[in-house]
């Protein structure tokens, strides 16, 4: 009784609008990130991300304020904070490994890194065809369980990309430069982060899912 009451009730759907603007941040910083570690103007794309990063913190208090200010929602609340969450958490850490980019002032990076620039690419646009989909979970949950699906496959990559690059930094550097060592390995373990926390949002799109079909 109360479900069918639910869907005789005006329904507050901008949150669907927020959710593709913060994924387009999403989107263009993973480009950014991704042209970045080719070494091409690496302060330029630099700093896009961080203009991106504001930009989606904007969205994610939006998000937050009509959480609290609408009547009903398209689901569950909690699901709706953890969703926009998890989506500002993949950009923070794009964020965050410019920070560390930056600290160590570098502007070439390994092939393998830019392998991994690629996953998070492929990830990050993955993400972006799946927030459309939630608008109608039912019709759409197939597609959206295989969406998560591959981006849990993509972040399998990454995690083998990130042990072979981490491996290559050791045979290359360990007799003779230490903090080349260092420093490669900060970046690639935040790169991984990066593809971590794309698969936690895919994993709250299974959640959505599962929840509501």
């Amino acid at each position: 009784m109360l479900s069918w009451f639910r869907k005789l009730l005006p329904r507050e759907d901008r949150f669907f609008d927020l959710f593709a603007q913060h994924s387009r941040t999403i989107v263009g910083a993973a480009d950014a990130l991704n042209e970045l570690l080719k070494g091409k103007d690496t302060e330029r794309h630099c700093e896009r991300i961080v203009t991106l990063e504001d930009e989606a913190d904007n969205i994610t208090r939006e998000v937050m304020l009509a959480v609290r200010r609408s009547f009903i929602t398209p689901f569950d609340r909690v699901d709706i904070k953890d969703l926009i969450q998890s989506m500002d958490d993949a950009i923070d850490m794009m964020h965050k490994t410019v920070k560390t980019i930056r600290l160590f002032e570098q502007k070439e990076f390994d092939p393998i890194m830019q392998e991994m620039g690629e996953a998070i690419v492929q990830a990050a646009h993955l993400i972006a065809e799946a927030i459309p989909l939630l608008e109608r979970i039912n019709t759409n949950a197939p597609r959206l369980s295989a969406i998560a699906e591959e981006v849990t496959r993509v972040e399998g990559h990454s995690d083998e990309l990130h042990d072979r690059g981490l491996k290559a930094l050791v045979l290359r550097h360990r007799e003779s430069n230490a903090m080349a060592y260092i420093i490669g390995s900060e970046i690639y373990g935040e790169l991984e982060k990066v593809m971590d926390r794309f698969e936690d949002v895919a994993n709250e799109i299974s959640g959505i899912v599962i929840e509501n079909v």
